[in-house]
């Protein structure tokens, strides 16, 4: 233990707040047991689809041009099938990240004409242009679709009334976003996911649900298509893609979903049948296979979080106590000086580009400012160490990721030194 806290303090660690760390750590060894109880039932299912399905070393073998007859991929839809426990899932590279998965789901099942409603308030911001709630080239409002939501209670759950009023003979999909996004609202666990998805088919039975599933994925033992949605959407730089696969996305739900799903992605007529892997097979079932142990690592580093700033007065969600059900910690900083810190903390802690200083500035998809620490493998991937926040009040921070709960726990006590390096805290 002394080498190690030597080691750390070479690192910029100080005696002090390795030691606040340790007591922290001292009082999760219930929680963090728990996690992995969850973890291995997911090891388990996953690792069942992938006996079920005969996976080989010939589902490596990497294709080009058209991709026909792959068997290496379409046998990792039919493992993403039975894992999520659907009728069909599209699991592609050519899927660029969460916001294109979910681009495909909306706009190759809503027609003009129809509605789409959020019965869980604004989408995340990037989602916003997509659907047209801020205008842009080729959104959903283009092309005829129109959008309407329900907000959240001031408490943070469901407005059944407001929700029973808001649909109508023209609503065709509803779209429950599972994460808080750039919000400071609970995330949802499945299990009030499927209420909210049993009372809107109640009112209207051919309701489509499309359950925007990033971060989420094995932090339970059962997903949204577990609960009635007929659409779960994520990203292969997120949790299932347990930090190997380098780009892609799945949709796994109903085959006529899926299918026009596919239909969106290639071409009308071709569907699944193109689409070459390009030789990332391997790192996408290997990811697949290592995600529920990846996920864990990263959810015990969300709670470690939780309970390192929240006794220093920052509000927290979740909060140092509650059930987790999804890999994001929110810490609300104040003020744009300790989203800088934090982050700062979180870049110096990477293992690439560890020597970058992080500063707010514009990006494509956002109204406001952002500010992104991350020294990724894979550019971008919300599972690996990271920390993010668009500069606005109350100017909060969202950590996720760490391909080991020890990289977890080196970054979050890295960002607690730069806030106290900066003046921000004292312990």
């Amino acid at each position: 233990m002394e080498e190690l806290l030597e080691l750390y303090q070479t690192m910029g660690i100080s005696p002090a707040v390795y030691a606040y760390g340790e007591k922290a750590i001292s009082k999760l060894k219930d929680r963090f047991d728990a996690i992995d109880k969850i973890a291995e039932h997911n090891q388990a299912k996953v690792l069942r689809a992938m006996q079920k399905n005969k996976v080989s070393a010939a589902c490596f073998v990497g294709t080009t041009g058209y991709g026909y007859d792959d068997f290496g991929r379409d046998n990792l839809e039919r493992v993403y099938a039975d894992v999520f426990h659907t009728e069909a899932a599209l699991v592609r590279p050519q899927i660029t990240c969460g916001t294109h998965a979910l681009t495909i789901a909306l706009s190759a099942n809503l027609l003009p004409g129809d509605e789409l409603l959020s019965p869980v308030g604004l989408p995340y911001d990037t989602l916003q242009e997509v659907i047209g709630i801020r205008p842009s080239p080729c959104s959903l409002a283009e092309y005829g679709v129109t959008y309407n939501q329900v907000d959240l209670l001031p408490e943070g759950t469901f407005d059944y009334e407001g929700i029973r009023k808001a649909i109508n003979p023209k609503t065709k999909m509803v779209t429950i976003q599972r994460s808080k996004g750039y919000a400071t609202r609970p995330t949802f666990s499945v299990t009030q996911i499927g209420e909210l998805i049993a009372f809107c088919k109640n009112i209207k039975p051919d309701l489509i649900v499309m359950v925007d599933n990033c971060y989420g994925e094995f932090v339970e033992a059962i997903e949204p298509s577990d609960v009635g949605a007929d659409m779960t959407v994520g990203s292969l730089i997120k949790n299932p893609g347990g930090g190997l696969a380098p780009i892609g996305g799945y949709i796994a739900g109903t085959k006529a979903c899926v299918d026009r799903c596919a239909y969106r992605l290639s071409a009308p007529g071709l569907g699944q049948e193109v689409g070459a892997n390009l030789g990332l097979m391997t790192s996408l079932y290997q990811g697949f296979f290592l995600a529920p142990t990846v996920t864990a690592g990263a959810e015990k580093g969300a709670i470690f979080a939780a309970n390192l700033y929240e006794p220093l007065g920052f509000r927290c969600v979740p909060n140092a106590t509650e059930s987790r059900h999804d890999i994001i910690q929110a810490v609300e900083l104040g003020s744009e000086e300790g989203m800088i810190a934090f982050c700062k903390g979180i870049q110096a802690a990477a293992p690439v580009d560890s020597f970058a200083t992080p500063w707010p500035s514009d990006m494509p998809g956002y109204k406001d400012r952002v500010i992104m620490a991350a020294g990724a493998f894979v550019q971008g991937s919300s599972i690996e160490l990271s920390a993010d926040g668009p500069i606005r009040p109350p100017y909060a921070v969202y950590f996720q990721g760490g391909l080991t709960w020890y990289h977890a726990k080196l970054g979050i006590l890295m960002s607690l030194q730069k806030m106290m390096d900066a003046g921000l805290i004292t312990l």
